[in-house]
This record gives structure tokens, sequence and C-alpha cells, in this order.
């Protein structure tokens, strides 16, 4: 009998694909407004599929295991894949500051890579849908997940992932951006407007993050933040933005205030987003200080006192 990553290869794949969900869900793949639903993989291998499923939540908690179970149980259908393989099971799960933490199994790591990405973003989609969840950070045998680069991917959100049925190539735009850097002193902020080619795939507050991470492309400004800080992950949710750093990202590598460095991020964010606010987590955890100065405990809002004047001309 072939396994699943026989099946995967296989042209009659279709003959084997068992839909991630628990018998009452079979083939309710039309979603109406206000109905619960978990992520499978689609029969081609090529994106995921939305399926009807009631999940009945108490708590968080309750919630993303009821899901995860929908995910990893067959039914008859052969239109779809099990999100979760069979023999890639949950050790350890919860729910912890609006994060969801999900323990797998070694046999996680033995999914093809193509597939584990589609794994990975059902996972996520269906959990950070559920109430008391913002993120998912995902671990195997408590090691944390690597991308291909090996950095730890961290805290994952839906805007991490192209929702798509099918494999058709990205689409680029081109946008300007307004980020705030600092001035030649470190003592105040410059505004600098940016233009830039992006994956429309990609979230703006993600975008707007990296490009603010990657410095300044014109003179009269200087960076802020630490580019050796990896950005776990950054989603808008009820009006605030939340942008997660490992702790990397509390180590100033340059010669700015701590109050500039802050609020380039700040008002970068909330100059080009539809946020109202800004909530900066560090490997998920609310109750940082930024070099001993700023409180990240509480969102914070913009800021344009520390931005430099301009010399009237």
């Amino acid at each position: 009998m072939k396994n699943r990553k026989e099946r995967w290869m296989s042209a009659g794949a279709a003959a084997c694909c068992l839909l991630c969900l628990l018998p009452s869900c079979a083939k309710q793949t039309k979603i109406e407004e206000g109905e619960d639903f978990v992520y499978c993989i689609n029969g081609e291998g090529t994106g995921l599929f939305k399926v009807v499923c009631d999940i009945s939540q108490e708590t968080p908690n309750d919630g993303a295991e009821t899901a995860l179970e929908k995910m990893a149980s067959p039914s008859e259908d052969i239109e779809y894949m099990p999100a979760i393989p069979e023999n890639v099971k949950v050790k350890s799960l919860k729910v912890e500051h609006d994060i969801a933490y999900i323990d797998f199994n070694k046999k996680y790591n033995e999914i093809p890579s193509i597939e584990e990405k589609l794994v990975r973003a059902a996972v996520v989609q269906t959990l950070v849908r559920l109430d008391g969840i913002n993120g998912v950070w995902i671990t195997v045998e408590e090691e944390n997940l690597k991308n291909e680069s090996g950095k730890v991917l961290g805290v994952l959100n839906g805007d991490d992932f192209a929702e798509s049925a099918g494999s058709s190539p990205s689409a680029y735009e081109q946008t300007t951006l307004t980020l705030f850097f600092a001035n030649e002193s470190g003592d105040q902020l410059v505004r600098q407007q940016m233009d830039v080619r992006y994956n429309t795939n990609v979230p703006r507050e993600k975008l707007i993050v990296e490009k603010l991470m990657g410095g300044p492309k014109k003179s009269g400004a200087y960076p802020t933040l630490n580019p050796s800080a990896a950005l776990l992950g950054v989603t808008v949710k009820e009006g605030t933005c939340y942008v997660n750093f490992d702790s990397e990202f509390l180590n100033s590598v340059y010669d700015v205030r701590p109050e500039v460095a802050i609020y380039s991020l700040v008002n970068s964010l909330l100059e080009g987003t539809g946020a109202g606010s800004v909530q900066i987590m560090v490997n998920g955890e609310k109750n940082a200080s930024y070099q001993e100065t700023v409180d990240l405990s509480q969102p914070l809002e913009r800021d344009l006192s520390w931005e430099e004047e301009k010399e009237e001309e």
C-alpha cells in the first residue's frame, strides 16, 4: 500500500486523497457566513480548501484541540487530503497569550517540503480564526521549526501564507511606503518615501517592517532597528498591529535613542496600515522593555513629536 508521500507524487493521487475532517464534515464545502470551517489540502496538492465543520470551544485550547483532531481525521471522501498526515501526531498543545504552541512528533520532519508548507498553512490559517488565538508557534519534538535559511519561524499567522486553491504565479505590484528612520544624531525621526515592488501575497504590514529593518535607501536618514532580529510574525487584528520579534530585537546596534527606534516602527506601521496602535512582542511575550527605557507591555500609538522639524526654505 502506498504511503502518503508516494501518493503525493503519484498521478493517481486523487484515489487516495482523504478529507481532513470527521465524517460530519464531508463534502460541506459551501461556506455560509458565520459557519465554522477548517482547511484541507486539495486533491492536486497545490493549495488549500475550506470545508464546513462545527468547532465548539469553551476555551481557545478546546477549540484548537478540536480543530486539529478534525484536520487529522479521514473520511470516505476522496477529493481532499487530510491537512495533517496520518503518522504525524500532536504531542502537546497549549494556548498562552493568544499564541497556540503546538509540538508535533518527529514524523512531521518527514513531510516533503512542498507538502509541509501546505500542512503548516492549513494548521495556522485554521487556528488563527478561533477566538483567543492570534498566532501559532510550531515545534517538532520541542525543537523550533525553521525555514530553509535556518531561521526560527516563531509565531505564524494567516498573513504569512497565500490562501489559494491553485498554483498560479504570484502577482507583483508597485507601491510607495512612508517610513520613519533616524536623523544623523539619532535623536529624532526622519520621514522618507520608499518605492517598492512587492509580492501581493505579502501583507502590507509585513512589507513595512521588512523594509524598515532593511534601512533607508536615500541619504539623510539612518537605520533604527537591528537587522539581525528575526521577524516572527506581524498581523493587524481589531485595530491593533501585533509585531513579534525574537530576543535579538532588544539588542540595539545603532547609536539612536530607544524612543526613536521604537517610534520609527510604530509610526511607520500606523502611517501605512489601518491600525490605530502597535503591540510589540518579543518571543510572543508582551512584558518586554526596550533598552530599559520604552515599556512594550501595552499597545503604542502614533507619536510624531519625535519627528525632526523641517527647516523653512
